[in-house]
């Protein structure tokens, strides 16, 4: 077994099908599926499943692929101290839904390993993506909420795919909007007063269910409802088209700008908002400096 072989297994893993890790690798198809057969059989054990969609880990190969990340890790960091070249970039990967202190937790870990060559991954997507991305070792990390509406659902999804949630802060419902929105001056907003103003929400594609939805609240009938995919779009039109939507109500203003604000929503609900991990799997040194600094951040926000 050769560091090699143990880096195809992680990139299959992390690209989940044979031809695309084989590109990225730079190596034929029957090269890389000779290579996995080769050591499935010097380990004297089935790492994949092979199916139509592509491949499936198994659960003999989710504890192998924890040890060989950590092998490929520890030997990158060999690298470093005592090689007097360039070693291979480290890789770190985060999907989550669409919240600032995850984008501020990722800087934090940029500045800190931050070196001469790097490949991390920040992906803002839809909810059963996420959970995809972390099952199938996309990312190591996923964030996402949990409530009482969609917790139950969730939880069997995420134990199905042999992950962990942890918690990581509760909040209550806040609305953002723009800060010259006729609502701007409220201390607090009401479902009652929303009801004339546009509600944006972010896409969830073909898991387009309210159990999947990003905002809380979402199975509530709204006259006028626009979805969008990115922030930066939600964010636009909040401000132009007078806009709503429902989110934890953590905000940054050096990334959301002075346009944005937080109000509490007058509701009787809570979101709890967390981390997916692989439940058998170390974390690697930059998911648990990542999860550190999201909690610094919630510890900022629960002050």
């Amino acid at each position: 077994m050769t560091l090699q072989q143990l880096k195809y297994i992680v990139t299959v893993a992390e690209c989940g099908t044979i031809s695309e890790a084989a590109a990225q690798l730079f190596i034929s198809q029957p090269s890389l599926t000779n290579a996995i057969k080769d050591i499935e059989e010097e380990m004297q054990m089935t790492i994949f499943h092979r199916t139509n969609k592509g491949i499936i880990v198994s659960n003999e190969g989710d504890e192998f692929l924890a040890y060989a990340r950590q092998v490929l890790e520890q030997a990158n960091l060999l690298e470093a101290k005592f090689k007097h070249k360039d070693r291979k970039s480290p890789r770190f990967s985060v999907s989550s839904q669409h919240y600032s202190f995850a984008v501020n937790a990722f800087v934090d870990v940029i500045r800190e390993f931050d070196g001469n060559s790097y490949d991390f991954t920040l992906r803002e997507t839809q909810t059963y993506e996420i959970i995809e991305d972390v099952s199938h070792l996309k990312s190591e990390v996923g964030i996402l909420y949990t409530s009482d509406k969609n917790k139950e659902v969730l939880q069997k999804l995420i134990k199905k795919n042999g992950l962990q949630f942890e918690k990581l802060f509760e909040a209550r419902p806040h609305v953002f909007i723009s800060s010259t929105h006729p609502l701007a001056e409220n201390k607090s907003i009401s479902m009652k007063e929303l009801e004339e103003y546009p509600y944006l929400s972010f896409e969830q594609g073909e898991y387009n269910s309210f159990y999947f939805s990003e905002e809380i609240l979402s199975t509530l009938d709204r006259r006028k409802n626009i979805k969008v995919r990115d922030r930066a779009t939600l964010f636009n039109l909040l401000i132009g088209l007078n806009g709503y939507t429902v989110s934890s109500g953590v905000i940054s203003r050096e990334l959301n700008g002075e346009n944005i604000i937080a109000r509490p929503l007058e509701v009787d609900e809570i979101m709890e908002i967390g981390v997916i991990t692989q439940k058998q799997m170390p974390l690697t040194a930059y998911a648990k400096r990542y999860i550190e600094s999201l909690k610094m951040y919630v510890a900022e926000y629960n002050k």
